[in-house]
């Protein structure tokens, strides 16, 4: 196995998955728009005895992500699971933020998992093998937090028109939909979120989903991947 690879390996969900990966032996990529941030998640990561490389990169800059993915594959080689965490979260009602406020949340929550998946994802349906995760939010859209109720539809999108075109070459691409904060000790605990990305990752094609959607309580299939079927989990906290 050649690991993993966290775009937006911030505290929360990234963490969480690349502590997750890196338990079961596989070494992570880890990359995040600071140097702080990226080195505290290589530094929770270490103890688990795999090789952690820490990249820096705003996942709204084509050039620097496409560059972070490269240093990614050059240091671990091809990725067996990507997962794009990166999001823009704020509070803003219709009409509030200007069409360049909305372009630079759009970036983040949504044209930098296009890049990222372009990127890596080609190259996996070549293999015949791989996952490329995004975490989701935002099941019903809340005027309230406009910019990333239009970027999560947009990602959810994006994510089954990947399905469509890579899952039949071997490619499971799916997302996590989170539909509440994520706070550690709660029923929207990052370490019982992760648990969802490493199910993903490990299920037999027969059985791929393609969107599980976490309550809080409850995380069930939402939707079945273009090659799978659709089941249910047993109460998964986030």
């Amino acid at each position: 196995m050649s690991g993993a690879v966290i775009i937006g390996a911030g505290p929360g969900i990234g963490l969480s998955v690349a502590r997750r990966f890196a338990r079961e032996g596989l070494p992570v990529a880890l990359v995040a728009r600071t140097e702080r941030t990226v080195r505290t998640a290589t530094e929770a990561v270490v103890p688990f005895g795999v090789r952690a490389v820490a990249l820096t990169a705003d996942s709204a800059d084509e050039t620097a992500l496409r560059a972070a993915l490269d240093s990614a594959a050059g240091e671990l080689g091809p990725p067996d699971v990507v997962m794009y965490n990166a999001a823009i979260i704020q509070r803003d009602s219709p009409g509030e933020l200007s069409v360049r406020a909305h372009q630079d949340a759009w970036a983040v929550n949504v044209l930098g998992a296009l890049v990222a998946a372009a990127h890596t994802v080609p190259a996996m349906a070549r293999r015949g093998k791989g996952s490329f995760i995004v975490t989701g939010g935002m099941p019903e859209p809340k005027p309230q937090y406009t910019s990333l109720s239009l970027g999560k539809a947009g990602v959810r999108t994006l994510v089954e028109i990947l399905d469509m075109e890579y899952g039949p070459s071997g490619v499971h691409v799916a997302s996590v939909t989170v539909d509440g904060p994520v706070a550690p000790g709660t029923a929207f605990d990052p370490d019982d979120i992760a648990e969802h990305y490493w199910r993903l990752h490990t299920q037999p094609r027969h059985q791929w989903e393609r969107e599980i959607l976490h309550r809080g309580q409850t995380a069930t299939a939402r939707e079945t991947a273009s090659t799978g079927h659709n089941s249910e989990l047993d109460g998964i906290q986030r």
